[in-house]
């Protein structure tokens, strides 16, 4: 199994944005179901967005309208989870995952504050 790497977390001001990445060399984004999932301390991991090999997405609720998973088609090197007009309630660490796996990577922390 792939272990990501997650990156592009960081400190933002609500209503401020974040670009995240999810990489891993030599993985091929195009033919995976990548998803997103985040976790605060002390609670279950949460489900955030999901893209299938043809493109579609699908959102959790809370962040529908504000959130946008895309690969990176050229290179296909990467996933990216755009997220825009942040809220506190983003705060948490946001890992990738490939569907099926159990191995999660580091994470990246993101932290919404003012």
């Amino acid at each position: 199994q792939v272990e990501f790497v997650e990156s592009g977390g960081g400190l933002v001001r609500p209503g401020g944005s974040l670009r995240l990445s999810c990489a891993a060399p030599g993985f091929a984004f195009s033919e995976a179901i990548m998803s997103w999932y985040r976790q605060v301390p002390g609670q279950a991991r949460e489900w955030v967005a999901t893209i299938v090999p043809g493109g579609d997405t699908r959102y959790t609720d809370s962040v529908k309208g504000r959130f946008t998973l895309y690969r990176d088609v050229a290179s296909n090197t990467a996933v990216y989870l755009q997220m825009d007009n942040l809220k506190p309630e983003d705060t948490a660490v946001y890992y990738c995952q490939e569907y099926g796996s159990t191995t999660w990577g580091q994470g990246t922390q993101v932290t919404v504050s003012s």
